[in-house]
């Protein structure tokens, strides 16, 4: 099948190098990504929203490939300045960087939602496919360590992942609402297939399927769900993905992060390497080379999803 939108749940920079691979074989008109905002918080008075800027600034080709994160050709001299007066340096904040979210608290505190100002931002970065975030409301993933719960920043960047994580929890989300045009797009019929990128199972995606009905309004849309595997060979390409799995006590395999999603997923691509190991998950299942390095890579790893998608297409 081809045609008909595409819907992406993207967090993280596993997450922002597929949806550009899904951009660039899709029209805009026929992809949505829909961002993880359990990472966001307030820092230095500032609102910040990681997954979402790290997703924009690769889907308009200002990504920082040396970090993953924040923008190409960065400088430094707010957070040299910052440390020279004694200021919090723990989250460094580049100087074209600190813009964003600058004018985004700006904004968010004259009255405007973050889907408005994520949606202007895309706009005037040249991006053509919509960006949503998960919701306009606010949720904090928090993390529970040997020390009690923390904040998930304060477990990601300032401890750099190493207390042992026993429980995760996302303050706020079952209060929260689903964006809006995210559920009317998934509700409209013709949805070609919905993506769940290779992003953190459990502080990327859970964040966004913890929302009130975001589960069933998927499984509801009639689309094939297709998850592309966060992990190759046993280990996680960047980040505490296979640390997480390890300390919640679960093997660290590709067929454990499908069977974590459960019943929501129809077709699952992992790299060649864990390909034996998913053979018995039931659902359509894609080997290939998951690791994106290039460009070619994102492309051809978002046409393989997409390829497994079609063939889990229930018959209508």
């Amino acid at each position: 099948m081809s045609g008909g939108l595409v819907v992406a749940l993207s967090g993280g920079v596993g997450g922002a190098k597929l949806a550009l691979g899904l951009s660039r074989v899709l029209p805009p008109d026929e992809l949505l990504v829909i961002a993880n905002t359990g990472d966001d918080f307030e820092h230095l008075g500032l609102s910040v929203s990681p997954d979402i800027d790290t997703l924009t600034y690769a889907l308009a080709g200002i990504d920082n490939p040396a970090t993953g994160w924040g923008r190409r050709d960065e400088t430094w001299s707010f957070m040299e300045g910052l440390a020279a007066l004694g200021g919090e340096d723990w989250f460094r904040l580049g100087d074209r960087d600190l813009a964003t979210h600058v004018e985004r608290t700006r904004r968010l505190r004259a009255g405007a939602t973050l889907s408005e100002v994520t949606d202007d931002f895309r706009r005037r970065l040249g991006i053509g496919a919509p960006i949503v975030p998960m919701t306009d409301d606010r949720v904090r993933t928090r993390v529970r360590t040997d020390a009690g719960w923390i904040d998930f920043q304060d477990y990601f960047v300032r401890q750099q992942c190493r207390p042992v994580v026993r429980e995760l929890a996302f303050e706020g989300a079952a209060q929260a609402r689903p964006q809006a045009a995210a559920i009317a797009a998934l509700r409209a019929g013709g949805v070609r297939a919905v993506v769940v990128c290779p992003s953190n199972p459990f502080i990327s995606v859970e964040p966004i399927l913890a929302l009130p009905g975001m589960r069933e309004t998927i499984r509801g849309s009639g689309a094939p769900v297709v998850a592309v595997s966060p992990i190759i060979g046993g280990a996680a390409v960047k980040g505490p993905t296979a640390k997480m799995m390890s300390e919640l006590g679960l093997e660290v395999s590709a067929a454990a992060v499908a069977r974590r999603y459960g019943d929501l997923l129809d077709a699952y691509v992992v790299d060649h390497t864990d390909a034996e190991g998913v053979a018995d998950l039931g659902i359509t299942v894609a080997s290939t080379r998951t690791l994106m390095t290039t460009l070619e890579d994102r492309e051809t790893l978002a046409r393989v999803a997409l390829d497994a998608a079609d063939a889990a297409r229930r018959p209508g």
